[in-house]
């Protein structure tokens, strides 16, 4: 096990700062290349206290363009039309790299690393994709698979009637619930 000190917030492992043992491999492989941490020995220790400020303050200022960008992506959805059987079963699944290309293409800067995907899409239909602007602020965007763009606009529609019955459904209780 590696002791490392944090140079930014690591989703599940802790917040800058924070001196924590991680195995060789995930250091070696993913924090120390991609400047997210830093082996906590004294000379690190010293340098990460002398530079914390200006890190913080750093931090601080991506946070607030992760947030402006987050405002301005709320309730995106991208279309991606992919081949599938009459199951709905797609021919090979969507990645992170596809639902990456499809924000850029609509205009917005999304990396493959920033795609976070719960599961592996491998039918037609809405699926909601959480895309990690910064370490602290993500968003949900909608992923709509289908076959051609009519299809997704019918998917979209049947959606959002699905929704609103729902959202009825849930008001028509709380009501029942108040009046009892």
């Amino acid at each position: 096990m590696v002791q490392v000190v944090l140079l930014q917030r690591v989703e599940s492992l802790g917040q800058m700062g924070d001196v924590v043992t991680v195995r060789p491999g995930y250091a070696r492989n993913f924090l120390l290349p991609q400047n997210k941490a830093l082996r906590a020995n004294k000379a690190n220790l010293a340098f990460f206290e002398t530079q914390r400020k200006e890190l913080e303050t750093q931090n601080l200022k991506r946070k607030g363009e992760a947030e402006k960008v987050a405002e301005s992506m709320k309730d995106v959805e991208v279309v991606l039309i992919r081949q599938a059987a009459e199951s709905t079963q797609l021919y090979g699944s969507v990645t992170a790299r596809d639902v990456a290309a499809a924000l850029t293409d609509a205009g917005y800067k999304a990396d493959r690393t920033q795609v976070s995907l719960t599961q592996t899409i491998k039918t037609l239909g809405l699926y909601k994709v959480r895309v990690v602007l910064h370490p602290e602020v993500s968003i949900l965007v909608t992923a709509n698979i289908a076959r051609s763009a009519d299809e997704a606009v019918i998917q979209r529609e049947r959606s959002a009637a699905k929704a609103k019955a729902e959202q009825e459904v849930v008001v028509e209780e709380t009501e029942e619930e108040t009046a009892a």
